[in-house]
């Protein structure tokens, strides 16, 4: 199985990010505008937003990415790290690229201090529950959405 290196995500990953991101936005039947996908990668590219992105490469191609937001928060001292969106293409599943992509995240919260890292997902997403069972056991909140 190939070595999967996980980095910060750069200007030049953008076709890469943007068929994973498609392939994400299809598993989720979830429609995202050109603009608003256009919006998500100009802030992942800019050093000042909240908005981050790590990558997991294996023999050279993007494979999988990670969109997370660091953010102040109101119950600890140190910012939080939300990890918004997880995927890894269908060819790469069973690599470690994802697991990859979650130690990163959790080796970069010792590194930069921070408080937890979080993540939701749907009940369903067996596949996914599995490995994120790896790092941590659901807890038991439950999500409200409202929307305009």
């Amino acid at each position: 199985m190939p070595r999967t290196l996980v980095r910060p995500a750069l200007a030049s990953d953008e076709a890469a990010w943007r068929l994973l991101w498609r392939g994400y936005c299809d598993f989720y039947q979830a429609s995202i505008s050109e603009a608003v996908t256009a919006h998500t990668w100009a802030r992942i590219c800019d050093p000042t937003s909240p908005v981050k992105c790590a990558v997991a490469e294996a023999e050279g191609r993007v494979c999988g990415f990670a969109n997370y937001v660091v953010h102040d928060n109101t119950w600890e001292t140190q910012p939080v790290c939300y990890l918004e969106d997880l995927f890894v293409s269908p060819a790469a599943r069973g690599s470690g690229a994802g697991k990859a992509l979650l130690q990163w995240l959790q080796d970069a919260m010792a590194r930069q201090g921070w408080a937890r890292l979080y993540w939701v997902t749907h009940r369903d997403n067996a596949t996914a529950r599995r490995l994120y069972d790896q790092f941590s056991q659901a807890d038991p909140f439950v999500r409200y959405v409202v929307r305009r």
